[in-house]
């Protein structure tokens, strides 16, 4: 037991090197893979770790795709090459991704896209044979959706009709405004963000689909189809796995 319990950022650096350094020995890094690599305050470590684990000579030849302006400046910084999805290195198909969260329930549902970046995310994490992901204490919940606001990526022009049918499914909706910008957070790809709320919880999966059935939604920061591997850090500096 650790006499001074961890602070958030410090269980997230702790899980993040303990998941990437656990999942090499593993063997499931190896030399040679093709990783996604999330966005966000607690998949940075990961990338950070990821990059002295290249440079100490234990992986050689990864390649990596980020998921945001955010990640692909890091890897630069770092030295990790980056390609696209659809680069003939990659062909849309990733060995690993590997990513933070904002909310984990029971079943390892997950609500991201607290950084907007959800739209990439959920393409890398869709297409990865290995979905991981790396959280602090404060993520782990009984259920999603009522207490972090779901992001939801829309088309600008869309706006006033996705907000009506969204409510509709019973979530209250607020489009969410830029920090150190006048007016709305736009996204990496051009697009707003909606934050929604439920009263009570709905159901994850089946709101997955109806959120992305709406004609305007890009997507939705519920993740439900790649089930991951969840490594959770603790105040007592131990870390769980999910």
């Amino acid at each position: 037991m650790s006499e001074k319990e961890l602070s958030q950022g410090e269980q997230k650096i702790l899980a993040a090197r303990t998941a990437i350094d656990t999942l090499i020995n593993e063997k499931k890094i190896f030399s040679g893979m093709k990783i996604g690599l999330g966005t966000g305050s607690t998949a940075m470590p990961a990338v950070q770790r990821l990059a002295e684990r290249i440079k100490d000579g234990t992986l050689k030849d990864i390649k990596a795709v980020a998921t945001s302006f955010q990640t692909t400046i890091a890897c630069e910084d770092l030295q990790i090459p980056v390609f696209s999805m659809n680069a003939k290195q990659i062909c849309g198909g990733l060995d690993l991704a590997i990513d933070g969260a904002d909310e984990v329930s029971p079943e390892k549902n997950l609500i991201k896209g607290g950084g907007a970046a959800l739209l990439l995310e959920k393409i890398v994490a869709y297409n990865a044979k290995q979905f991981v992901i790396v959280a602090d204490s404060s993520k782990t919940v009984p259920s999603i959706g009522t207490k972090f606001p779901l992001p939801v990526e829309i088309i600008p022009e869309a706006r006033v009709s996705v907000i009506r049918e969204i409510e509709k499914l019973g979530a209250a909706c607020t489009l969410r405004q830029g920090v150190k910008k006048a007016g709305p957070v736009i996204t990496d790809n051009g697009n707003l963000i909606l934050d929604i709320l439920w009263q009570t919880p709905p159901d994850p999966v089946e709101m997955e689909k109806a959120l992305n059935r709406i004609t305007g939604v890009v997507e939705n920061g519920f993740f439900t189809q790649n089930k991951p591997i969840v490594f959770v850090a603790q105040p007592d500096a131990t870390v769980k796995r999910l």
